[in-house]
């Protein structure tokens, strides 16, 4: 009951498919350990399977659907917790996604499609909740970042790449700014999961449809010799937003299985 009596925000709360992504599992794990979760996703039927596997804890999972690259709606989402749940104590977000391509192939409508979806939210959550955060008297931020902010991962996304690396710089920066608020921030540095997204999307981009093939190709590259999922970036997420981490803001937890340390 780490986050008893505390209220979470948690951005891309559903998934694309059945299973455990990213914020599904961070949206169960703090609604398991007593948070009152206010679960936001721009498709509110992916947050079906989100309150059926929390099962008994599923009233404390409370849907939104928002747009969060869009900066009225996200402040009217924002509002809407407040005047709901009372406050905010924890945003994390967690809404991204790749296109495949370098600069050449990739047009300039993709690229800025990537960097509002990937970069844009997280500076609009930001901007919304900071605000609300500091006038608590403090709170949490943990931004997901990915892999592909640190190194070549396999493949030319270089939009979501820059995002993501802009997430953790600009977490760093946000981390000092607000100290003096009592606010932390602090990101989670995914790597080659095996989440729902392998299967809806990247399989199509990657691997011609093949989802083995792209499986196999993401568990060669691992040192730990399998491949973790939502649960995993969920424990470093909950983690940094908990009071254990009270001395910890600035930095990036990497949950990746030893992939960015590897040598070739």
């Amino acid at each position: 009951m780490r986050f008893a009596n505390k209220v979470a925000v948690v951005s891309g709360a559903g998934c694309v498919g059945p299973g455990w992504g990213n914020g599904r599992a961070m949206a169960v794990r703090l609604a398991q350990e007593g948070a009152q979760v206010w679960a936001v996703d721009r498709d509110s039927a992916h947050l079906a399977q989100t309150l059926e596997l929390a099962g008994k804890h599923a009233g404390a999972i409370h849907a939104y659907e928002c747009d969060v690259t869009d900066s009225q709606a996200v402040a009217a989402m924002v509002q809407a917790c407040v005047e709901r749940l009372g406050g905010i104590d924890i945003l994390i977000n967690n809404v991204g996604g790749s296109a495949a391509g370098g600069p050449v192939e990739m047009s300039e409508a993709v690229w800025d499609q990537q960097i509002a979806y990937n970069l844009k939210s997280v500076f609009l959550t930001c901007k919304h909740v900071l605000p609300v955060l500091k006038a608590r008297g403090g709170g949490a931020i943990v931004n997901m970042a990915s892999t592909s902010g640190l190194r070549w991962t396999g493949s030319a996304q270089v939009a979501y790449a820059a995002a993501k690396a802009g997430v953790i710089q600009m977490s760093r920066g946000m981390a000092i700014q607000h100290a003096s608020d009592h606010i932390r921030v602090n990101t989670v540095v995914p790597g080659q999961l095996h989440t729902p997204m392998v299967e809806a999307r990247l399989a199509g981009q990657r691997a011609g449809g093949d989802v083995q093939a792209l499986l196999d190709q993401r568990l060669a590259r691992i040192p730990l010799g399998f491949m973790g999922d939502g649960r995993d970036s969920a424990s470093a997420a909950l983690f940094l937003a908990s009071d254990e981490a009270r001395f910890i803001t600035g930095t990036e937890i990497v949950v990746d299985g030893g992939m960015t340390v590897r040598c070739g």
